[in-house]
């Protein structure tokens, strides 16, 4: 999946190449630095900034310097620049409007597969379920709008990981740690990097009783979404059984590939 930056730096050379004004211009490269952060983990140096944009450090330490002063970045005491807490607002905002766009498509989840369909985001080293269409069927799930949970026990922490390069996974692993939430969870890394193997090679995940006893989940990415999002199915066990998935994972993918449409076209409009 590629990096938002990639997206913002097309817009970018695309309205540079229509003319845009100097204003114009330094917002665009304000969020273009934006985004390299976050690529490289919300903390950067000027420097880091400058070789990766290829802009020159006077401009980069013009445009921080506006970005500090409305509260989007802040300056760290080793003199390195981090987002900053202003952005909470707005990411909080954006995942809201990004599950209530999805609604529409987990519903369409739920009527052709019988069971409870959900959306899910990476923020930071954490998944983040921003949707959910809750099945006929009267069984709770773990899973509700808002709960944050590790991404080596879950079908969508797998699809949203499966194309992240290994010493990325390695490195958020490491961070997090692996507790086990059954006795069926993926506690090393090279048992979960050999997991993801399996999605690529399939095309969808699996949490096979490894977040909840007695619940399967089927998960697949949303190609070019513009954060990293996954959309899943969750169901009991002797439900989603091996003909079912086979049956659905299809649906799944024709979904997020919808889903996916959907959203390219809400950025073209704006």
């Amino acid at each position: 999946m590629p990096s938002s930056r990639a997206s913002t730096t097309d817009a970018t050379k695309s309205a540079s190449a229509g003319g845009g004004s100097g204003g114009v211009q330094s917002l665009e490269r304000a969020f273009d630095l934006l985004e390299r952060m976050a690529d490289a983990g919300g903390e950067v140096g000027l420097s880091e900034l400058s070789v990766s944009s290829g802009l020159p450090l006077p401009t980069i330490h013009r445009l921080m310097r506006t970005l500090v002063s409305c509260g989007y970045v802040r300056q760290q005491t080793n003199r390195r620049y981090a987002l900053g807490p202003r952005l909470i607002r707005l990411g909080e905002s954006a995942s809201r409007l990004l599950g209530t766009w999805a609604r529409p498509y987990l519903a369409r989840l739920v009527e052709e597969t019988g069971e409870t369909a959900n959306m899910a985001l990476l923020d930071g080293d954490e998944v983040v379920y921003v949707a959910q269409v809750p099945s006929k069927h009267s069984m709770r799930m773990f899973t509700e709008v808002g709960r944050r949970v590790l991404p080596h026990s879950t079908g969508v922490g797998k699809a949203l990981l499966a194309r992240t390069p290994p010493e990325e996974v390695r490195a958020l692993l490491a961070r997090t740690g692996m507790p086990a939430a059954t006795e069926k969870t993926i506690t090393t890394p090279d048992a979960f990097l050999s997991a993801l193997e399996q999605v690529r090679a399939a095309g969808y995940a699996m949490d096979d009783n490894e977040q909840e006893i007695g619940v399967r989940c089927l998960a697949v990415p949303v190609p070019d979404s513009p954060t990293a999002a996954a959309i899943s199915i969750s169901g009991p066990s002797g439900r989603v059984t091996e003909e079912a998935t086979e049956r659905i994972v299809p649906v799944l993918q024709e979904v997020a590939r919808q889903l996916s449409q959907a959203l390219a076209n809400t950025a073209a409009q704006a």
